[in-house]
């Protein structure tokens, strides 16, 4: 189930900033990384985390790898959090 995939994309902090700054146009993946104190290897593995998720998908610009959110499944994924805790109103 993709929700799975997705809530376990954004449990880190670092994924969770990547989405932050896609957010504004797409990024290429050695802009992204260097934002962050992290190996390649670990930042190859927040890409893949957040691409198997479907939240980013890539873009390739001659040599580079361009990040672009993907706005449809995040709305998703916020979608299927709401129907989870409802409207916030209790029913007790």
């Amino acid at each position: 189930m993709r929700i799975n995939k997705v809530l376990k994309a954004l449990s880190h902090p670092t994924r969770r900033d990547i989405l932050v700054r896609l957010r504004n146009g797409p990024l290429s993946a050695g802009n992204l990384a260097s934002h962050f104190d992290v190996s390649k290897p670990t930042m190859s593995a927040h890409f893949s985390a957040l691409k198997d998720a479907s939240l980013v998908y890539t873009e390739r610009e001659g040599n580079t790898l361009l990040y672009h959110l993907n706005v449809t499944v995040a709305d998703e994924a916020l979608a299927s959090l709401m129907s989870i805790i409802g409207s916030g109103k209790s029913n007790v």
